[in-house]
């Protein structure tokens, strides 16, 4: 099993998935975490400069549609991926590709949000963000 936390510096979790700047890869295996891969995030709107501002901090007013494929294929053999937020639409396309997408309730680190996630306490936030609409 894989699990992908969205991070915005590779030790925290990002509060936008679209925004991070890497994505961990967590190799579960037996209940335990194993190995970890760092995949840049070289995928989003946000990440390639596409979106108002430029850059991965742009902000969220959008005047063009995009394409979730390029991420949902980087993500591809992923489980889940965890983050501090997400776009509804960004959420559908990693359903659609069988990666189950969960935003997490503050106050984990990536370790721990997996580890939270695999004996089933993960506390997770209220849904998806409706802003891309």
């Amino acid at each position: 099993m894989k699990i992908a936390v969205a991070s915005s510096d590779g030790s925290a979790i990002s509060s936008h998935f679209g925004q991070s700047r890497c994505f961990l890869v967590f190799d579960v295996a037996d209940g335990k975490v194993g190995g970890r891969e760092v995949r840049a995030n070289t995928f989003t709107a946000h990440a390639k400069g596409e979106c108002s501002g430029g850059g991965a901090d742009a902000a969220h007013p959008h005047d063009h549609a995009h394409s979730h494929a390029e991420v949902v294929a980087a993500l591809q053999g992923c489980d889940a991926v965890l983050c501090g937020g997400m776009g509804w639409r960004a959420a559908e396309a990693l359903q659609g590709a069988g990666v189950r997408p969960l935003v997490v309730a503050d106050g984990y680190t990536p370790e721990t949000a997996v580890q939270a996630l695999l004996d089933g306490s993960l506390k997770v936030a209220a849904g998806f963000c409706r802003c891309h609409e």
